[in-house]
């Protein structure tokens, strides 16, 4: 994210009842929420909100930019150059980071939103969907795991403890494994190894080795070890995440490189095919960086599925609008279309004047 995007970020400390301060950042206008789509993003491990930040700068999905408002939520302790959390502090699990996800939107005013997490980040927006399925129109879920820590994930933790202050090779190792998949480890032996087995474009894997390197460090700048292992430790330790029955409709995705794609596809083959669709795209794990085109075609299409971004055609197909109305009231989200009937305890508290 350049200096100038970061400009145009609106910053806010939200205080939450057993998460404790959660540090968000709005992209957009929200003033004119009514007359856009509002996204509410978390991040996944090892990373915060600027991953989210940089997809929606991306050029794929600059006409989606120009008519929604992006709230994108740091899980506690992962804001820039944060310090250590504190001893007393015991950092929440995912299921009680989602339930206080509808503190931020109270807070901002945001009535409806659709939920945009990848990873980890996913898991706590879908427990979000599943305890306030009338704040949520949607859910987009990238690489989102439902059942507790698989076997695999039991198999590394035991490499380390994710004990003491910095990020060992292991823990290292574990991360980029999680994010980027089966690209991610290159013996040190054999540098190109993984990327001839997988492509033999030398700028693809130019580019994937390019990421390798922008994300390690990440690691290592300016975000706090310390905090990282605590979220690390809450995914480790997540309870199953069960979303059959959940009420809004849910968009996975995955890369076919991501060590969780079979658990997605499992995911999906448990869930009403009314309520649930899924993009599975090739040769990438982290799809959000590798393959931001595909990933914000399904988003808008997926939207548009919920009344919302009407103004844009679908991918393909050439704008066509009434000439009685305009872009705006295109974009306007029709609740009642989607047979949204909030009850006074799910609905924010009225805006002060």
């Amino acid at each position: 994210m350049t200096e100038t995007d970061e400009k145009l970020v609106q910053k806010y400390v939200v205080s939450t009842d057993r998460s404790g301060d959660i540090h968000v950042h709005v992209q957009g206008d929200l003033s004119q929420q009514d007359k856009r789509c509002v996204f509410l993003t978390v991040h996944d491990l090892g990373t915060n909100h600027t991953s989210m930040v940089d997809f929606v700068n991306c050029p794929a999905m600059t006409e989606i930019k120009e008519r929604s408002c992006f709230i994108h939520v740091d899980v506690p302790g992962h804001e820039e150059n944060s310090p250590d959390l504190p001893e007393s502090y015991p950092f929440p699990s995912l299921q009680t980071l989602g339930e206080d996800m509808v503190t931020v939107l109270d807070f901002l005013q945001v009535r409806y939103a659709v939920g945009l997490g990848e990873g980890a980040g996913a898991n706590i927006l879908a427990r979000c969907g599943q305890a306030h399925p009338r704040r949520l129109l949607g859910l987009i879920l990238v690489n989102c795991t439902g059942s507790t820590s698989s076997v695999a994930d039991a198999f590394r933790s035991r490499f380390s403890r994710w004990r003491g202050t910095d990020i060992s090779q292991s823990e290292e190792d574990f991360l980029i494994y999680h994010k980027f998949g089966h690209v991610s480890y290159i013996p040190p032996e054999i540098p190109h190894y993984r990327y001839q087995q997988i492509s033999s474009d030398a700028c693809e894997a130019a580019e994937r080795e390019r990421m390798l390197a922008e994300y390690r460090s990440r690691l290592r700048g300016n975000l706090n070890t310390h905090n990282i292992k605590q979220y690390v430790r809450a995914f480790i330790h997540r309870k199953d995440l069960i979303l059959r029955g959940c009420r809004p409709d849910i968009l996975l995705i995955t890369g076919m490189l991501s060590p969780y794609m079979s658990v997605v596809e499992k995911m999906y083959k448990e869930l009403d095919k009314d309520k649930v669709t899924i993009l599975k795209i090739e040769k990438v794990g982290d799809v959000l960086a590798e393959a931001p085109a595909k990933v914000a075609q399904s988003l808008l299409l997926f939207c548009q599925g919920q009344g919302l971004l009407t103004s844009l055609p679908p991918p393909g197909v050439e704008r066509r609008m009434s000439r009685a109305m305009s872009m705006e009231e295109y974009d306007k989200p029709n609740i009642r279309r989607l047979s949204l009937t909030p009850n006074m305890s799910e609905s924010p508290p009225p805006r002060k004047v």
